[in-house]
């Protein structure tokens, strides 16, 4: 397309094997959303030694440096795909580097002592972190590209969530056996950061070639995202598209406050099943009864969804997340296997707060281009908006580790170092007020959260037939 029109609608099925290799890049996703949150607090407090509050510093830290740095990558995904058609570059310069980076994270030892310890991780996490933005940004942008359709995005997104379902198993229960293995924490660690960052950048690699299907379906950018931009107007760019955009706003707000909710019930499970259930390999369990249901019930949300429409089956997953995660609270006085059951149920709303919201962006997308008619800003931006939709989701799940990190120093949690703590400490180090701090980070808590994130969801107001309606020029 060389006279400027805009390209045709992309509503047409898309082939099976976009959709896969697509999909595919949830391995990726899974991986480095769910072993980071799962172990990085506890493997700084129980293995290096690091205070409580200063281990939910560092990861707090790493993820504010993502929120700084996703909405000018989001601009340069924009900037990339205008000169060179695709937004695969930066795709792949994350895949290879963040590997890297990932087993620096988990090569500290111990024997560093826990300061030399706590600056290491942060230096490998913050280029972990910087890595997994080079993909994940214009990752998240390619679904408003590859298809216009409100309900193909749905099918798009549902698979993508499945395989998310299933790298979550695969890390948060592979991860801590990986850990054991060796029979030695410190080459456990080790042992774990490599394979699970090799597997988790081969999982990018694959996903970068959907964006060659993309570049098929947008044809030739607008030239209005040419040429270099000050750091202040790729800023002002992502603020623009959050002021004008009432739906992103609220579709943002609900997945911020969620990020935060399952994150502090992700950085709580390994704590939960040491000191709650008395048992450190519990937290393989507790991955499979929370992600676990969620292989079923995704295909069952995205039915849902096409019966009542998105926004009122998300709102669904929202509230019956909510009342599982506050039924764990009874967790302080009777704690047990029924656990698992209420953690099961919590899975089945998970599916749905995955795949949703994921599949709603798009639609936001697309109609911030209709509305905005033949305004040149609103066009080719898809990766300023998922700049900031990034940023969000990470500020959410940091919180959420910070917000563990906090309960456990107001309780007094006894940090330990690898190789110093003696058998008999599994159950007697830690006092009940840190025990049932810990229970409540994973249940009251999070339950508070997700109510709150109801508010903004309430807001939202498109509908299928917003998307539906729009015309042939605005995908």
């Amino acid at each position: 397309m060389s006279n400027g029109a805009r390209p045709e609608r992309a509503s047409s099925r898309l082939p099976a094997r976009t959709i896969v290799t697509y999909a595919i890049g949830s391995v990726g996703t899974g991986g480095y959303a769910t072993l980071p949150g799962l172990v990085l607090t506890y493997y700084l407090t129980d293995n290096l030694g690091v205070a409580a509050l200063a281990a939910g510093l560092i990861v707090t830290v790493a993820k504010v440096w993502d929120v700084v740095i996703d909405p000018l990558i989001g601009a340069a995904s924009d900037r990339q795909v205008a000169r060179t058609g695709s937004r695969r570059g930066f795709m792949v310069i994350g895949a290879l580097t963040l590997p890297v980076f990932f087993a620096l994270t988990f090569a500290v030892p111990p024997s560093w002592g826990p300061a030399a310890s706590a600056i290491s991780v942060l230096l490998a996490f913050l280029g972990t972190a910087t890595a997994f933005s080079l993909f994940q940004v214009p990752y998240v942008a390619l679904p408003a590209e590859l298809t216009d359709g409100y309900d193909e995005r749905t099918r798009l997104l549902g698979w993508r969530v499945v395989v998310l379902t299933a790298a979550i198993l695969l890390f948060g229960a592979g991860g801590p056996m990986l850990r054991r293995a060796t029979g030695e924490q410190v080459s456990g660690y080790l042992l774990m950061g490599v394979v699970a960052g090799v597997a988790i950048g081969v999982g990018m690699l694959i996903a970068s070639r959907t964006a060659r299907s993309a570049v098929r379906r947008i044809g030739e950018p607008s030239p209005a995202v040419d040429g270099p931009r000050r750091l202040r107007a790729e800023y002002l760019s992502g603020f623009r598209a959050l002021r004008r955009s009432a739906p992103f706003r609220a579709l943002l707000g609900t997945f911020v406050l969620q990020a935060l909710a399952t994150g502090t019930m992700l950085a709580g499970a390994q704590y939960v099943a040491r000191w709650v259930l008395g048992d450190e390999a519990a937290v393989e369990i507790l991955f499979v009864a929370l992600v676990g249901p969620a292989l079923i019930a995704t295909p069952a949300w995205t039915a849902i969804s096409k019966r009542v429409g998105k926004e009122r089956a998300f709102l669904g997953a929202s509230i019956l997340f909510l009342l599982a995660s506050a039924s764990i609270t009874l967790a302080v006085w009777e704690p047990g296997a029924w656990l698992y059951a209420a953690v099961a149920v919590a899975g089945v709303a998970y599916a749905g707060l995955q795949s949703l919201p994921m599949a709603m962006l798009p639609d936001v997308i697309s109609h911030d281009a209709r509305v905005g008619g033949g305004d040149p800003d609103r066009h080719g931006r898809a990766g300023t908006f998922t700049g900031i939709w990034t940023a969000g989701e990470t500020v959410g799940f940091a919180l959420g580790a910070t917000a563990v990190s906090l309960v456990l120093a107001a309780t007094g949690y006894v940090s330990t170092v690898a190789g110093v703590e003696t058998t008999s400490a599994i159950e007697t180090v830690q006092p009940d007020a840190a025990v049932t701090g810990i229970v409540l980070s994973f249940s009251i808590l999070p339950a508070v959260l997700m109510a709150l994130s109801i508010l903004p969801l309430t807001r939202y107001r498109l509908r299928r037939s917003d998307i539906d309606a729009m015309p042939e020029h605005a995908a």
